[in-house]
């Protein structure tokens, strides 16, 4: 009787599961150590054991190996000591955003204001007072943007930013460590009003003369982004975006005077179009590689030319982030196989000549060639030439590999692989699956954590672990589906844990991704809620007793999900929160919100201060008191509307941390997380 019982105990959560979409799973873990909290937080001793390997020629590679740098070379695979290149006497030594030109020359800035370095320092633009900013990144890191310095191809000339914040309403933040206290204004353009003014120069080494592009497009409040060079440095392709983000002009502009020359491309979308990619130039031609969601769909890549030629060359239903070209073939990784998974991919195109010059119009592309056969997520780094990769991969139930690979996918040599770090440890069972989205569309994807020696008679509580925003993409086939190892410590204190993707989030295609425009939140909840009655569904889910985690989109997420289904979540704790997309900024907030001008319904809608009143379970939310992300008024705000409607609810602030707490701080944030949820769920 005792063995029937087991066997039924077995086979019923596995029917169960079945139902469930589960598609791998990995086995509890047969060690007896326990997580610490310093352990998950900080990773040390329990992620797999991995090498950074960048390459420092053609047939050279620098790893960090053996707590040392070493330097390899790919044919003999015989190791030396990596010496890294050391800057130039004479350089300040708090010169920052430092960027190298091809001939070796350097540009930097110091303060606001932009140099370059040959034999000695020359002031290329000084700022005028502190509101102008020269050769730093803007419109606050959107649409790819990660810096202000472009050298050209030759490093004759140098485009870079002038950012004009004389408008944008400046933010108070609290520093404590003076001796009365004191506050530091920053500037901080929120949802519908004023914005920063963006300009591009172009240096000229040679005269020591300075250029500005004519952008007339749009307005003064538009958005300049993924400068290009073209190969002979005599263009710059500015990518022009308009303040609704509805519109884009690619503009090509005269090197020699800023002179508008041409408009290349153009791109409409209603809801928003997003650039985010340079464009990459096919070596030995005037022709380049573009990326974009807007024509077909998905995040394909595009042969044009300067004179309007667009052509689609990665014909595929999936998103695809572009790698390297050799100018024959054209190298780029693909979420074909699986949403879940990367794979790197060739595509060869044969050269048709025109008067000389080769003619993208009528070039011919061979069939597309998949170069990582392994399962799972491979980021891929090509040696300049693309003649060889080096593929760090993982999948669920692998911890990691990096091979070095010749350009056709063949394996020159292993690298690295990693074993297990938690075979010492008492885990339980990991689950990757999907369930379908609210609309029914498309399939989301989870990961699940169950206690050690699960017992499927027994109920366990459920934490809900959240992001949910754009540009994020919580689960992959990589090692136990990316998993924080906090998910793993609450496991094992008896918890199941539960992640999962939905709509809005990346890598599914643009209908996937703008599902949630003009109405933040709505869609997400809803896909999240199919995930969670799902569960509830399961005989060992205790459904009385469901808890919520987030931070920054999440812990909007977490909020909203707490006061719009308040019957099914009895405990959360909310980081870093959006309160109301009218305290956010400008370039995020209004590509996905419009703004409360234009979009006075969803502004309503989504905004939890007029929710406060519908939280009955018990929130805490934490928050970074100088965050200069989520400024503190949209939590502050939350709590006094709480006050206002006698609305019971708990406050931690980290006095000096920005939007994340980092560091060994982080330990007591996830601690005190933890015991929030032991003490209350």
């Amino acid at each position: 009787m005792k063995r029937l019982f087991v066997l039924i105990g077995l086979v019923v959560p596995a029917m169960l599961w079945a139902q469930s979409g589960v598609v791998a799973r990995h086995p509890q873990g047969q060690g007896e150590k326990m997580l610490t909290m310093e352990e998950a937080v900080l990773g040390r001793n329990v992620r797999p054991s991995s090498v950074y390997a960048r390459w420092t020629g053609p047939d050279t590679y620098a790893c960090f190996m053996d707590r040392k740098w070493q330097n390899f070379d790919v044919k003999s695979g015989e190791a030396s000591e990596y010496v890294a290149a050391t800057l130039p006497a004479g350089i300040p030594e708090d010169a920052a955003n430092l960027t190298e030109s091809p001939d070796g020359n350097f540009a930097y800035t110091l303060g606001k204001s932009l140099y370059i370095f040959s034999d000695s320092p020359v002031c290329v633009a000084e700022s005028e007072n502190d509101e102008i900013t020269y050769g730093q990144t803007v419109s606050r890191n959107e649409f790819g943007i990660s810096g202000g310095i472009f050298w050209s191809p030759k490093g004759s000339r140098l485009a870079f930013y002038r950012k004009d914040e004389s408008r944008v309403t400046s933010f108070p933040l609290l520093d404590i460590t003076t001796r009365t206290g004191s506050l530091v204004e920053i500037k901080y353009p929120m949802n519908g009003m004023e914005s920063e003014r963006i300009s591009v120069g172009i240096y000229s080494l040679a005269d020591s003369s300075t250029v500005w592009c004519e952008v007339d497009d749009f307005g003064d409040d538009r958005y300049l982004t993924n400068i290009s060079w073209t190969p002979d440095e005599e263009h710059l392709l500015i990518q022009v975006l308009d303040r609704t983000q509805k519109h884009v002009r690619m503009n090509m502009y005269k090197a020699s005077d800023g002179s508008f020359e041409r408009t290349v491309l153009t791109e409409d979308n209603e809801r928003f179009v997003e650039p985010l990619d340079p464009v990459h130039f096919l070596e030995g031609t005037y022709s380049f590689i573009y990326r974009t969601d807007n024509r077909d769909g998905f995040r394909n890549l595009y042969l044009c030319d300067t004179l309007g030629t667009v052509r689609r060359l990665t014909e595929v239903d999936a998103d695809v982030a572009y790698a390297g070209n050799d100018g024959r073939y054209v190298y780029y990784t693909s979420a074909e196989v699986s949403p879940v998974e990367n794979h790197l991919f060739r595509i060869r195109i044969s050269p048709a000549r025109r008067k000389g010059s080769f003619d993208p119009g009528t070039a011919r592309f061979g069939a597309p060639e998949r170069l990582t056969s392994e399962e799972g997520w491979h980021n891929i780094s090509l040696n300049q030439d693309c003649s060889k990769f080096i593929d760090s991969y993982s999948s669920f139930n692998v911890p990691g590999c990096t091979d070095l690979r010749s350009a056709d996918g063949k394996l020159i040599r292993n690298i690295q692989t990693a074993g297990d770090p938690l075979s010492e440890y008492k885990t339980g069972e990991v689950l990757l699956g999907k369930v379908r989205s609210a609309d029914g569309n498309y399939d989301n994807w989870y990961r699940l954590f169950l206690p050690p020696d699960f017992d499927p008679s027994v109920k366990y509580p459920v934490i809900l672990y959240v992001y949910g925003g754009p540009h994020s993409q919580m689960v992959q086939d990589s090692w136990l589906g990316q998993v924080r190892m906090w998910e793993m410590l609450m496991a094992q204190k008896g918890y199941i844990v539960y992640v999962q993707d939905n709509r809005g989030t990346q890598n599914r295609g643009a209908e996937y991704e703008k599902a949630i425009h003009r109405q933040c939140g709505k869609c997400e909840m809803e896909d999240q809620m199919v995930g969670i009655e799902m569960l509830k569904s399961l005989p060992f889910v205790d459904a009385d007793r469901i808890g919520v985690h987030g931070w920054s989109y999440g812990g909007f997420m977490t909020i909203s999900l707490m006061t719009n289904y308040p019957q099914t979540f009895k405990v959360g704790v909310a980081g870093g929160p959006v309160i109301d997309w009218k305290w956010y900024e400008i370039m995020y907030g209004e590509r996905y919100m419009d703004t409360e001008e234009t979009n006075p319904d969803g502004f309503a809608a989504t905004s939890l201060i007029g929710k406060a009143a519908d939280l009955k379970g018990k929130l805490l939310i934490c928050q970074g008191a100088i965050d200069n992300t989520v400024v503190w008024e949209h939590s502050l705000s939350f709590i006094q509307r709480c006050i206002e409607e006698n609305v019971k609810v708990d406050y931690f602030p980290y006095p000096l941390s920005e939007h994340n707490v980092m560091g060994r701080w982080r330990i007591h944030l996830m601690d005190k997380v933890t015991d929030y949820f032991d003490d209350y769920l």
